[in-house]
């Protein structure tokens, strides 16, 4: 006999859940009370105020993806919590919990692994192994908030994983967290980052979500580009830029390009003028450029601070908005992807 297998419920959002209860021959109102729980990552007996029988038919319907800690690292340096997450099949992925003036900010992973082959990037190494549910998106902010006790106000989707390579699920994500009945989280408070999939690109500004759309850039020419990210192959420069400027125009939402300096590759000069010239040419508002001292893995050596400010100071003096991102937990390898392939290197070892 084939077992009917349980449905994901925190991947429902609170209109499907009513019309799931509603074939238990449960009223309508208790899906609000059971959603106020699942958001709170409770679970089982947890939820006081529902009956009995209705959790023991949840617990038979359903199934709660909650991840769990596997590994937790706390920087003594400024408090970035790194977490690595154990999920319901036994893969793993990691989250970054940051602390901010304006609040604080989870990073979070959208894939198990990455397909996209960038060379400056720990999270592609290995590959994709699949794509997370909206629940499990969902799961590492739930439990980011229940082991810190604090509440966190920014989501930024540049984890482990290409987010828009995992569209659908994404997008349900999107309109989930920014719920009134869940977590509440604004979309203006949430970064999506992408590596540049044009096609997801162009769905995205219909979607009608005022995030924030971060492009990993990180090269001024296709010569370059194609040989540190293999997706400029198939989408080059031009066509990422000009559906950049398209989101722009229809979304009113300014792009912020992200730029991972490398040593010998990106990080010359002539790369900061010839980088200014593009960005000038094809986004009609004042570009931002978010650069990025790369934290250091076997495949890739680090750009100087001498060179990271040169580069952002001719940025600047030629009519860009350059910042150079604050590298938090740097005692603690915080950037997303190193943990997970740490540990699964000692596993199979």
């Amino acid at each position: 006999m084939t077992q009917i297998p349980k449905i994901d419920i925190l991947s429902l959002n609170l209109k499907e859940l009513e019309g799931e209860l509603l074939k238990l021959d449960e009223p309508k109102y208790r899906a609000k009370q059971v959603y106020s729980w699942l958001v709170k990552g409770a679970w089982g007996e947890e939820m006081r105020n529902i009956p009995l029988a209705l959790r023991k038919k949840l617990e038979e319907v359903f199934e709660f993806r909650l991840p769990k800690v596997k590994l937790k690292l706390v920087s003594k340096l400024d408090g970035t919590i790194k977490y690595l997450f154990e999920l319901i099949d036994g893969e793993c992925i990691e989250a970054v919990f940051m602390k901010y003036e304006h609040g604080n900010t989870l990073c979070i992973s959208s894939q198990v692994g990455c397909r996209m082959g960038c060379k400056f990037c720990a999270s592609t190494l290995a590959g994709r192994v699949r794509d997370l549910t909206p629940s499990e998106m969902l799961g590492q902010i739930i439990t980011a908030q229940k082991d810190t006790g604090e509440r966190i106000s920014n989501v930024v989707m540049m984890g482990i994983g290409e987010p828009l390579d995992n569209y659908d699920n994404v997008i349900k994500f999107l309109r989930l967290v920014s719920s009134e009945d869940g977590l509440n989280i604004g979309l203006r408070h949430i970064s999506v980052s992408s590596c540049g999939l044009v096609d997801k690109i162009n769905d995205l500004a219909n979607e009608g979500l005022p995030i924030t759309l971060s492009i990993s850039l990180h090269a001024y020419d296709n010569q370059v580009r194609s040989a540190i990210m293999p997706i400029n192959n198939k989408y080059p420069i031009e066509a990422l830029l000009k559906a950049c400027q398209g989101y722009f125009e229809k979304t009113g939402r300014r792009i912020s390009f992200e730029y991972t300096l490398i040593a010998d590759k990106n990080d010359t000069q002539e790369g900061a003028i010839q980088l200014a010239s593009l960005l000038k040419k094809y986004i009609k508002s004042t570009p931002h450029v978010n650069l990025i001292p790369l934290n250091e893995v076997k495949e890739t050596r680090l750009s100087t601070s001498k060179n990271v400010n040169l580069f952002k100071n001719k940025l600047i003096s030629l009519g860009i908005n350059a910042t150079v991102r604050r590298k938090l937990g740097s005692d603690i390898n915080a950037s997303c992807g190193q943990l997970r392939r740490q540990t699964k290197e000692e596993n199979d070892s």
